[in-house]
Formats: structure tokens, sequence, C-alpha cells
């Protein structure tokens, strides 16, 4: 997944140096109020460069020169509505322009969270069924979703959880602890309510024990009565039991209330320590000071995604080669043939087709901003991956080319706290649509690829798939405000956000579509291939 990132200038001509072997590159963008920047010293070109030039060039298409025209977006399709009560149209009354930098029904929605009235407490650690260890997988991010499910295994074990141990041997070579990166105390308190957490297990309990802790990988994405019949008899008879490569191993579909402690786990016990926040919010503060909105982008266009997602960009047969032997890495991975077909499926991230840098003069990375504060970092991309997280979650704007760890959870994330703008390129329309950019004019260039981004601006009512993940879209803890005129731009949120019974989206997946509130939207993915045809044909 890839977390240590760079920021970097459009107009800054100047490599970035590689702090370590990851790569997964991320841009900010401020824009003036006029739309006018100060045109800085020249750059090199890179490969890397070029992709991020496109997504900013997709953020141009719909803002116009940088800060123009912000409000360009149409509502026009019917599936891409929510109606209350069959007469407003709460994704902003109306067939009105959504703009770029805020959605207008978010005001509509708020995250809640809260425990139900039947929801019990949580047993002491003394009388739980045992110890449950884990140990995490992958780059931040990915151990992050990790250490979520299990905050909710243990409470289907009645398990006191132990404060889980970080990835040190994956491909980032990342030695940081969990409390490195995050408030411990913080973890542990505010989870009291739901399950028991310790820092470790006490010496004596395992100086007691006749065996080690018995060690056990759960398949991928298991229900929760997998781990009442396979894992909790192991866990009364062994007392310790450590689950090993724990990356999503829990089901993404569950019960509200397991759902709902996701929420408080991923959203509210997670709290990055002191010296990464304080780093995060002063390069916030930077980019504040310089104007009053800024864009962050995140793209993932490193050899490790590709390899892994089998996308090929063309370089012939040696860069087939590599990708081959990078994919080797992932043992239980099928052959990819590695023939540009994952690219048209939009399975892959997108490329540029042209420079657009002229277009975006205030353009920063952190190295840029935080200079020499940024050194005790370097060597640790779990902790430069937490500055991005910080500096990408207080943006006006989230901008994701690729659908990785680090996007889901940020679009998730931003979601609950209020709908901040999250866009996510179309890349299965986009991708035919560069193929043929060519046979058109601008104008025309420019018009489907707003039409194709209907639905990818983060909007309350957007459809989602039947698939998708709850990280990334996390239904149950979305809640829909009654509807009064008097108090439409009035929240007053608990701990959680607001608590309304009975008021949630409460999405639940149906067979042949998604139901919000009583209405059911069609999942679009069964017309997919009549929709590119007739979008590229118009």
């Amino acid at each position: 997944m890839g977390e240590s990132k760079a920021w970097r200038g459009v107009n800054q001509r100047k490599k970035v140096k590689k702090s370590n072997e990851q790569h997964c590159w991320w841009w900010l963008w401020t824009a003036t109020e006029s739309g006018k920047g100060q045109r800085r010293g020249r750059a090199s070109w890179s490969v890397v460069c070029g992709v991020v030039l496109f997504a900013l060039g997709l953020i141009s298409l719909f803002t116009g020169h940088v800060a123009s025209n912000l409000e360009w977006y149409s509502q026009k399709l019917a599936k891409h509505r929510l109606w209350y009560n069959n007469k407003v149209l709460v994704g902003g009354f109306g067939h009105g322009p959504i703009d770029i930098w805020k959605s207008q029904s978010s005001k509509f929605y708020y995250g809640c969270s809260e425990r139900g009235p039947h929801y019990a407490p949580p047993v002491h650690e003394s009388l739980s069924n045992g110890y449950l260890l884990i140990a995490a997988s992958g780059g931040l991010n990915q151990q992050r979703t990790g250490i979520t499910d299990a905050v909710v295994v243990a409470r289907i074990l009645n398990a006191t959880l132990v404060v889980p141990e970080l990835d040190h041997n994956s491909f980032w070579k990342d030695d940081s602890d969990f409390a490195n990166i995050f408030d411990v105390d913080w973890f542990i308190s505010f989870l009291a309510k739901d399950i028991p957490v310790v820092k470790r297990v006490p010496d004596e309990y395992m100086r007691s024990l006749e065996k080690p802790p018995y060690t056990m990988r759960v398949p991928r994405k298991s229900e929760p009565q997998y781990y009442l019949d396979e894992v909790l008899p192991t866990l009364l008879r062994r007392h310790v039991v450590q689950l090993t490569k724990f990356d999503y191993r829990l089901a993404s579909d569950l019960n509200e209330e397991l759902q709902r402690l996701r929420c408080r786990a991923n959203y509210h016990a997670f709290r990055f320590t002191k010296p990464l926040q304080n780093l995060g919010h002063k390069l916030v503060m930077k980019m504040r000071n310089m104007a009053k909105r800024y864009i962050a982008v995140h793209l993932r266009f490193e050899p490790d995604f590709l390899a892994f997602y089998g996308c090929y960009y063309g370089g012939g047969e040696k860069v087939k080669h590599e990708l081959g032997e990078i994919r080797k890495r992932w043992t239980n991975l099928p052959e990819a043939s590695l023939d540009g077909e994952q690219r048209k499926r939009g399975k892959c991230p997108l490329t540029p087709h042209e420079p657009l840098k002229k277009l975006f003069p205030n353009f920063y990375t952190k190295e840029m901003l935080a200079g020499e504060e940024l050194q005790p970092f370097l060597p640790f991309s779990s902790r430069l991956a937490a500055i991005d997280y910080i500096v990408c979650d207080e943006s006006d704007v989230f901008v994701t080319n690729n659908n990785g760890n680090m996007a889901k959870i940020l679009a998730g994330q931003r979601r609950y706290m209020g709908h901040k703008r999250t866009i996510r390129p179309n890349a299965r329309k986009l991708s035919a649509l560069f193929m043929q950019q060519e046979k058109m004019s601008w104008t025309t260039f420019s018009s489907k690829v707003k039409a194709a981004q209907r639905g990818f601006m983060g909007e309350p009512d957007e459809i989602q798939s039947r698939r998708a993940d709850f990280h990334e879209y996390p239904s149950s803890c979305i809640c829909k405000k009654p509807f009064k005129l008097s108090d439409v731009d009035n929240q007053t949120d608990s701990e959680y956000g607001r608590n309304e019974e009975d008021q949630g989206v409460n999405s639940t997946a149906q067979t042949h579509g998604i139901m919000i509130n009583g209405v059911v939207m069609k999942d679009a993915s069964s017309q997919e291939e009549k929709e590119d045809d007739d979008f590229l044909a118009d």
C-alpha cells in the first residue's frame, strides 16, 4: 500500500530526495482567491511526476483555470439522488450545480457510532476468555484496518486485546512500534467501554502457562461465526492466542453494533502521538496561511503497486519481467499477463497525457514546508505516512488516483466526519477516454471528463457497489438528520457525532440494489459496458 509520500510543487523543478524504498507520492495544491500564483523555478520530469500532473489536470478540468468557475458539476441523473419525502432533493434541493470545494448536501448527514441501548458492557480483564494478540501486516494504513478489525474480533470473542505489534518485516522495513505512531493510553481508555485492552500479557500469567501462546492465521474476510467456531475454543484452551498477518481477516458486512464499534475504533480510538500531530498541524497551518483552502492529492504509482494489480504502461519485455519478478512476492496471486487489460478495466492508476504544471503554481511538498523538522521522521515510512494522513485529512478536497488502503480509510473518515469533498477519478471510463483524446476537441474532452466523474465526487447519495469495503463506505455510521428548515445548519455533536435512534442511513445490501432510508437504488455495475459505449459515442 505504500505509506511514505512526498509533496511536490508543480513548478518546483527540483527532484525530491527519496528517503526510503517506498515511494507513494502525493501532493498539496493551494489556490489563491484570484486563482493566480507565483511561478517558481524549473523542475525535472519523471513518470511519477507525470501521474500527479494528470490528477491535477483532472482537478483543473473541474475548477476551470485554477480557481475560477468552481460550480460546474450538475446532478441530472435520477440514480445519483436521494429524495426527502419524495419531494425535496437532499443532495442540494434541486438541479443546481455542486462546487468542487464542498458538498451542499453534507449538512443533512452526520457521523453516528454511539452504542445502542442494549449494548452489553465489557467484562473485566480477569473474567475475559483470554488474551488476544495480533501481528499486523503491511504499511501503516493496512495495519490500521487490521487493528480496527482486531478490536471487533476481541469483542466477538469476549477477549482481552493486547496492544498490537506492528509489522517490522514488510516491504518498507519500518521498525516503528504502536507507541511511536499512536497514543497508547488514549487507545486503551477510549475503548474501555467496549473491550479490555492491555499493553502486554502480565508476566506472571505468561510464566504460569504450560505452553507458549498458540499461533494461528484465519482466512481473509472471515465471518464472526468462524471466530466463535474456530478461534474461541483454542482461546479457552490455551488462554493466549496470536493471530498472524492480521489484515482484512474480518468480513466487511457485520451487524450494526459491530460496525459502529469499527467506527469508534477507527475514527476515535486512534490518536497520533504528539510529535506527529504537532508537525502535521504545523504543515496544515502553513498551507492555510498561504490560502484559505487547499487540495491534497494522494497518488500510488510505484512498481510494487503496479505489479500487485498487474498494471503495465509500456517499456517492453524488460519492464514486464521486472514487474513479474516483483509480483512473485505474493505467493497467492495468479500469474498476470501484463498486457494492459487491467488498465482497460479501470484497475490501474491513471497516467497523464500532457504536462499541466503551469496550471498549478502554488504547489508544495512536506519536504519544502517542514525543512529540518522532518529529519527525525525520514527513516520511518509509517511516521511519514501519519504526517501525510493528518494533512490529507485536514484538506478541503482530497483526491486519489487509486483504491489503496490510505485512500479507502481517508475516504471513509472524511465521509464520517461530515462528507468533506473526496474525489476519486473514474478510472474505467477515463482510461478509455484518454485513449481517444486526440480524436476530439478540448471542449468535448473536458465535457466528457466531467460527465465521467458523476458519482465519483464524494456526495452522500452516491451509489456504492455491493462489494464496497466498509472502511471506505461506513454506511452504518452515517445518519441523516430529521428535516427541519429552522435548524438545517445547526448541528450539536456528541462524543461520536449525534445519536438519533432510527434516523441512521443504515444502508443494507440487497440482491439487486442498495437500500438507503427505504429507497432502493439499483447498482450500476450491470449497466457498465453499455454506459461505456454510450459515453464514448456521445
